[in-house]
């Protein structure tokens, strides 16, 4: 497109993680033009390096953050009825550890807990159990012998990300990957943005009346910082880690540890063969371009549980592990941990447009509620605006039922019998009444046309793949494996060379992006 001016928007995002994919869908769904640029794929920064949790956060009760709990708990109900392919219940088994928090103080935490979000009937509520009598305490050390069961729901937190940028994109919203955003330019009514597509190298400038800063740990290091730095509040930068071992225990339910340092772990069922283990709070000063977990993080994290479980977890169980780095508000806390998880959004509005609109901290569970709240800011500017939405409309996928969702996996399975159960039940959990579409209902398919196409394992087809390339902006092996799928950890190298092989085929234009992108391993840390 060389340098033209790619005309005036309402609203330009930097940043495709949930917040920036969150006010897109939004801002779209309200009648205005959204254009969002992404320098990597969607969800390649901390939206996919989070716990996978849908959650009030029990231990913000603590520190007294009542309000953020209970917005988080009222947006957990939301996103359950919302996503109900990707959101799940899940229940949490806190041991009773007794040298650390009085099991009174836990029991008084669980009852708010239970109470502050109008929890709704899918959830059960909290209980006391007795470890000897149920499958949860089989695997925990005998001098457990009573611990506290409670509600909260597992996410698939970059497949919630990829939906809402297919959502926005699906009302208008043009969505920009690949693409950096290289310098940015303040008028007296608007922004002049420059982006850069960084596969085939071209320039383009945009226009558009408002800029949003939704770049999350890169808020503070990007084009748009410069211009208000002097005003803005102070970003705090927080390490996340987690690994990933082969499965701990057998049964459906989480754990959550508590540990002397009054930080707390989970160990969550994943991926089925699998147990996910985190996570750390660890102040960040390094290169953002290169997050990993560190060798005593990792440590860290194998002491954690160990405390718990009788069979001991050390650093070479770990198959792969993950880190990510969190922008949060930097309330003067001295310890990581105890610093705000609530989000800030810094408005710099001058009168006539051209403002800046800055997201600071905020968790996944509250992206939602945070992407209203950035649109009831910049209200004054655009008084047409249609009123907020998202709170009713499901995801793409969404519409079902959460009882439907085993009947919706057969049909696909009887529909398209060489998928199997199995895979017929991973693909309705990640695309919900899409899978049958991108599956089974094909009216513009040739009759010729291969059912499924290459098998590169672990149910991954040619036909999956295709899909995600053409509607979900994937574009490397990494994108696939790691980010739309967690696909990485179940097949071996052949089959990631395979499907490395056959992107690079159809995506000539980013053969370069390939070669670049690493192909990862399941004992390979992710960044």
């Amino acid at each position: 497109m060389g340098n033209a001016d790619g005309g005036m928007r309402d609203i330009a995002i930097i940043g495709g993680g949930i917040n920036g994919c969150g006010v897109a869908r939004d801002a779209a769904g309200r009648g205005l033009s959204v254009v969002l640029a992404e320098k990597g794929d969607l969800a390649s920064g901390t939206s996919s390096a989070s716990t996978k949790l849908i959650h009030g956060g029990l231990r913000y009760l603590e520190q007294y953050e009542f309000g953020l709990v209970r917005s988080s708990l009222r947006e957990r109900e939301v996103l359950l009825g919302l996503a109900p392919h990707i959101v799940r219940p899940m229940r949490f088994v806190l041991p009773h550890h007794r040298g650390l928090r009085p099991a009174f103080l836990i029991r008084l935490g669980l009852f708010l807990y239970d109470h502050l979000g109008g929890r709704r009937r899918i959830l059960e509520p909290s209980r006391t159990v007795d470890l000897a009598r149920v499958a949860a305490g089989k695997p925990l050390k005998p001098n457990f012998t009573r611990a506290f069961e409670y509600s909260d729901c597992w996410v698939d937190d970059a497949r919630l990300v990829v939906l809402n940028a297919m959502d926005a994109a699906a009302r208008g919203a043009e969505i920009r990957v690949r693409t950096q955003v290289v310098s940015v330019h303040r008028t007296a009514s608007h922004w002049r943005i420059e982006l850069k597509n960084l596969i085939s190298g071209e320039h383009e400038t945009v226009s558009a009346r408002v800029l949003v800063n939704a770049a999350g740990a890169w808020a503070a290091n990007g084009p748009a910082d410069s211009i208000a730095a002097g005003r803005r509040p102070g970003i705090r930068l927080v390490k996340g880690s987690h690994i990933v071992v082969r499965r701990l225990f057998d049964h459906d339910r989480a754990y959550i540890f508590q540990n002397a340092d009054r930080r707390i772990i989970f160990a969550i069922p994943y991926e089925r063969e699998f147990t996910l283990i985190g996570t750390t709070d660890v102040d960040f000063t390094d290169d953002l371009a290169c997050v990993a977990i560190s060798q005593e993080e990792a440590q860290y994290l194998c002491r954690a549980v160990s405390e718990y479980f009788a069979a001991p977890v050390s650093a070479s169980d770990i198959v792969w592990s993950y880190a990510g780095v969190r922008s949060l508000f930097d309330d003067g806390e001295r310890s990581a941990q105890d610093a705000t998880r609530d989000f800030v959004l810094d408005l710099d509005g001058p009168e006539g447009g051209g403002w800046l609109l800055t997201i600071i901290g905020g968790k996944i569970t509250t992206y939602r509620r945070l992407a209203e709240e950035v649109l009831g800011k910049l209200a004054p500017l655009f008084p047409r605006a249609r009123p907020a939405w998202t709170r009713q409309v499901p995801l793409p996928g969404g519409d079902f039922a959460r009882e439907d969702l085993g009947r919706l996996a057969s049909d696909l399975a009887a529909a398209v019998p060489a998928l199997g159960e199995a895979t017929s039940h991973r693909l309705v959990r990640s695309y919900g009444t899409m899978a049958r579409k991108i599956f089974a209902d094909r009216p513009d398919a040739p009759d010729d046309a291969p059912a499924l196409g290459c098998h590169f394992g672990a149910g991954l087809y040619e036909r999956e793949v295709a899909h995600l390339v053409k509607n979900e902006w994937a574009m490397t092996a990494e994108d696939v494996l790691w980010r739309r799928s967690k696909l990485g950890l179940h097949i071996g190298e052949s089959g990631r060379r395979q499907l490395s092989d056959w992107l690079m085929a159809r995506l000539p234009a980013s053969g370069q992006l390939q070669q670049a992108c690493s192909v990862q391993g399941p004992s390979a840390s992710r960044r």
